[in-house]
């Protein structure tokens, strides 16, 4: 998918090509689409920022999701992939973010939480090598 992103697009445009996940693919694949627009209005346009926001807004009250936002959907993609152990390039690649101020503010917890873990691991393998050794050393009447 090969898009100019909307804000900024007449002071200093971002574009960007990005795959289109195997999921994503199937649910276009088998919806209702414009010629060059996915997400259609029930007047069969594509929807205006604006209304696509408010549409979502509607959507996610009647999940009774009233955390939950269009814009929070970058946020939440940012976070899952920080989780997963994305790097902050690739989160930007995916986002359109030029800097990563923005994208460490999002994944800030999420990547503190997976580097912990991996320094757990890291500490966890050195231990049980140390304890392994011990046993060895002890079974074989070295001390």
């Amino acid at each position: 998918m090969h898009f100019t992103q909307y804000k900024g697009r007449n002071k200093k445009p971002i574009s960007l090509e990005i795959p289109i996940h195997p999921r994503l693919q199937l649910t276009i694949d088998n919806s209702p689409c414009g010629d060059l627009t996915f997400l259609m209005t029930e007047f069969n346009r594509g929807f205006t920022s604006n209304g696509f926001g408010n549409w979502f807004r509607k959507r996610c009250d009647e999940a009774e999701l009233p955390q939950c936002s269009a814009h929070g959907l970058r946020k939440a993609a940012s976070s899952r992939m920080a989780d997963r152990g994305a790097t902050e390039h690739q989160i930007m690649s995916m986002t359109g973010h030029q800097t990563s101020k923005e994208v460490i503010r999002y994944t800030k917890a999420a990547r503190q939480e997976v580097i912990a873990k991996s320094a757990v691991n890291l500490l966890a393998d050195r231990e049980d090598a140390e304890e392994t050794e011990n046993k060895s050393v002890q079974k074989n009447g070295v001390v």
